[in-house]
């Protein structure tokens, strides 16, 4: 039997649990997480912490460095099991529990660290989205913009973030060039047209999986593959739930570009429209089919790359 240390991160503390030894608190620093690290003198086999939308990072690579097997689970999951065990109160010291249990039951797998190189271009396209939503905004406001010195003022942003956008697509372009297989996966998904470079920072970035899963797989990490909701003879509508919400939205917007370069995606679009499918169904319908062109693409180019 594995022995999991269950661990609820929050900004101040790390919250630890861990049979027989119980709950420990710690404070989610440098000398924190060492403490934390000798949970390895329980024999811990894998420290289980939720993805906290980045706050967990520095204690997850620092325990990984110190040789300790990590993995990360999914808020949202470990929340229905509490519930499911008849938790229905939160506390740190319930939800550090909760995250070993769930861990324990789903048999979760360690999940390896993102290279450096990895985690620079998830933040450099996170950065650019950040950049290409404020740009929209700013130039949104300068068509209302009567007053000169607000007109000015909008032009500066704007020629500011434009800036910026301009700088960040250089260091993506120039960490996507350096390695090998990113540049590989580049070409690969610029070879779809309608697809450049936001696609290819966003696919990289977020996405690093392509071409390493069943086409079934990757539609379900997305959030692109309808989920059925039936039991016994009741047979419910399907529904997309989930995934990562930067990939799908992406290829929301460049399926529709890519498909009035492609007269495959846009008879199968219109197939699907002449038999009655409402227009959202035929987005996700389209998305689903171009990812699943771009992983198939990518696998070929990975086992290129990588002869057996």
């Amino acid at each position: 039997m594995r022995i999991i240390c269950g661990v609820d991160v929050a900004k101040a503390w790390l919250d630890a649990w861990i049979e027989p030894a119980g709950h420990r608190r710690f404070g989610n620093d440098a000398d924190g997480v060492a403490a934390l690290a000798r949970c390895r003198e329980h024999d811990a086999d894998l420290v289980v912490m939720e993805a906290s939308g980045g706050i967990e990072q520095p204690a997850f690579l620092t325990l990984w460095r110190a040789g300790q097997a990590c993995a990360l689970a999914n808020p949202r999951a470990v929340r229905g099991f509490a519930r499911a065990m008849g938790y229905l109160e939160k506390t740190d010291r319930i939800d550090a529990e909760m995250i070993a249990g769930y861990a324990a039951a789903r048999r979760l797998a360690p999940t390896p660290p993102p290279s450096d190189d990895q985690r620079r271009l998830t933040a450099l396209a996170a950065r650019m989205r950040q950049v290409t939503a404020d740009l929209s905004v700013q130039k949104q406001r300068l068509h209302g913009a009567a007053d000169p010195a607000a007109h000015a003022s909008l032009v500066e942003a704007i020629a500011f973030f434009t800036q910026q956008a301009k700088a960040l697509a250089r260091e993506i372009a120039a960490l996507v060039a350096a390695d090998p297989l990113w540049h590989a996966l580049d070409q690969t998904i610029r070879s779809v047209k309608g697809l450049a470079d936001r696609t290819v920072a966003v696919l990289l970035a977020d996405l690093p999986e392509l071409g390493t899963l069943s086409n079934k797989a990757i539609a379900k990490l997305v959030g692109l593959a309808p989920l059925p909701n039936d039991s016994g003879i009741h047979h419910g509508k399907r529904s997309i739930r989930g995934g990562r919400a930067s990939v799908r939205s992406i290829l929301f917007l460049v399926a529709d570009v890519a498909r009035k370069f492609d007269p495959d995606l846009t008879d199968f679009r219109q197939r699907l429209l002449d038999q009655g499918k409402p227009k959202m169904v035929a987005r996700i319908a389209l998305a689903r089919k171009l990812l699943v062109r771009l992983n198939a693409k990518a696998r070929e180019t990975r086992a290129a790359l990588n002869p057996a």
